[in-house]
């Protein structure tokens, strides 16, 4: 997916489905979460002793509906990043004969939060590093 640099499958469970048969819209945000925690332990090594992170806003635009039985993938990139808080981006597909059809796509805005204090702290200098070289790979 262009501009994207993460990827991982999502293994969709009976559970999420809903009595019209298809992923329960709720669930989407699920696999958000599936795909975010992924990326920030492969990609940022976000240190989880040092600071936390807070969802300050959640956005899901719904395209296609994901049924039983689709092979579904979440991509995942930061789009920007702040003093304290940064953007991700995120696209869920399925797999229809070799080719990618885009279903869910959506942002969260995350906030990098002391524990101690409870408070916005600022991005950790690593995992801003981190941030900022991912944003420049590409799968495509």
């Amino acid at each position: 997916m262009k501009g994207f640099h993460y990827k991982i499958q999502i293994h969709l469970r009976f559970s999420d489905i809903d009595a019209l048969g298809h992923v329960n819209n709720a669930v989407n945000l699920t696999y958000f979460e599936i795909a975010r925690s992924a990326y920030w332990t492969d990609v940022i090594a976000w240190d989880w002793k040092q600071s936390g992170i807070i969802i300050r806003k959640s956005v899901v635009d719904y395209h296609k509906p994901i049924i039983l039985g689709d092979e579904v993938y979440a991509y995942v990139r930061t789009s920007k990043i702040g003093n304290s808080s940064f953007e991700l981006d995120y696209i869920l597909v399925k797999n229809k004969q070799g080719k990618e059809e885009i279903c869910t796509s959506g942002q969260t805005i995350c906030v990098s939060i002391d524990y101690q204090s409870q408070k916005p702290t600022k991005i950790p200098q690593l995992q801003r590093q981190r941030m900022e070289e991912s944003m420049f790979d590409n799968l495509e």
